[in-house]
């Protein structure tokens, strides 16, 4: 029986503001049915990990799963030996150590020349003008795709997100997403061969000897798709809900001058509170006893991770942004189980150093009050824009 609560909440509602109905729907019906949806959606952390940790039995190895229908398989969209087969290759060059000698430095080269170009100047709109660029720039450099211009690459990213956007909406796609990916599998083509007389080291040049074109183009879509969107949002939600708890930056600054490690941990805080992903799909491939929920095979099982990082036998007063909280690291913005994200430290690192250049080159730093930010999204959380101000 489908409560009435779940009956009367819609997809408008839950890329507006979903915490209240996701508070209410952990509370009385943590995995519920919602024909909206066409799906079950589980809200409790317990029963969220239950899930991502079962791929056999819930997987994302099926016709229906959105960004697939786009770029084909990938590592996204596959489990078991294929999701290894995909995934492999990639693995060796975002484990921690790797990622810092990699790309410590050109990340900072870059946070500092695109806060440069905002010099002279006392407003922005940082999430295009620097959290777009910045992620899409380290996302083009690590695969290799130099020759390819970022602001291409960034307007094939957002074909590729809207086209999974209406996807997920129940929509058709449209002819841009496909559009976009087929250039970029002709960029990944070209760069391959080129590579291939050069002694590259970039990602699609190593995987390219295990991973054939389709499998390659794939990939590099859900890498870029990953890396800038996640690390985009990332560095915007943070700002916002850094600039909303400490409207003065000078205040800021001086916490975390005087307490360096505040910083990561507002990093994790702000992933708790708003996950740039939102939410992820899984489908049963048998019937099954979820909680309270009887499950069948092929149904759809939505995994609100935002729901799952608010929940209070987790995390007291969940809805409070508090960068001092002791167990933010149990956040699950970045999914756990075999899809747990591969670029998490990359994305930590590019929001680490682009925050901290910003409070620290952007004097008086604050939002501008005639410009309000907010966050919404279905699937993906980030504020449309992000106007600031400063001195």
């Amino acid at each position: 029986m489908i409560s009435s609560m779940a009956l009367m909440i819609s997809l408008a509602e839950l890329a507006d503001d979903p915490h209240p109905h996701l508070a209410e729907l952990r509370r009385t019906e943590p995995v519920a049915w919602l024909p909206a949806l066409g799906g079950w959606m589980v809200t409790s952390r317990t029963l969220v990990l239950a899930v991502l940790r079962d791929a056999e039995t819930f997987t994302v190895d099926d016709p229906r799963f959105t960004t697939a229908q786009v770029t084909g398989p990938s590592m996204l969209s596959l489990d078991g030996p294929e999701h290894a087969r995909h995934r492999e290759p990639f693995t060796e060059p975002f484990r921690p150590a790797a990622v810092h000698s990699g790309f410590a430095q050109s990340v900072q080269h870059e946070v500092d020349r695109l806060l440069d170009a905002l010099a002279g100047r006392s407003e922005a709109e940082l999430r295009r003008e620097f959290a777009g660029p910045l992620a899409a720039t380290v996302m083009v450099r690590a695969l290799g795709l130099d020759g390819v211009p970022v602001a291409r690459v960034l307007n094939w990213y957002d074909a590729i997100v809207q086209a999974v956007h209406e996807l997920t909406e129940g929509h058709p796609a449209g002819a841009d997403g496909p559009a976009a990916y087929a250039a970029l599998r002709s960029a990944v083509a070209e760069t391959v061969a080129v590579d291939a007389k050069s002694a590259s080291t970039s990602l699609l040049h190593t995987a390219a000897e295990v991973l054939d074109l389709p499998d390659l183009a794939a990939n590099a879509a859900i890498m870029l798709f990953g890396g800038i969107e996640t690390t985009e949002a990332m560095i915007a939600n943070l700002l916002l809900h850094l600039l909303t708890r400490f409207p003065s930056s000078p205040e800021l600054s001086a916490q975390l001058q005087a307490d360096p490690e505040l910083l990561d941990a507002a990093i994790e805080e702000s992933l708790r509170l708003e996950p740039a992903a939102a939410v992820v799909d899984r489908y049963a491939t048998r019937d099954v006893q979820l909680g309270s929920a009887r499950i069948r095979k092929g149904d759809l099982v939505t995994v609100s991770l935002a729901g799952a990082n608010r929940d209070p036998d987790v995390f007291p007063d969940p809805d409070t942004f508090d960068p001092r909280r002791a167990n933010s690291r149990q956040q699950l913005a970045f999914a756990h189980g075999p899809h747990y994200c591969l670029g998490v430290h990359l994305a930590r690192l590019e929001t680490r150093l682009a925050v901290h250049a910003c409070l620290e080159r952007l004097p008086g730093l604050r939002l501008d009050p005639g410009r309000p930010s907010a966050i919404r999204g279905l699937v993906f959380r980030k504020p449309a824009t992000l106007w600031t101000l400063w001195d």
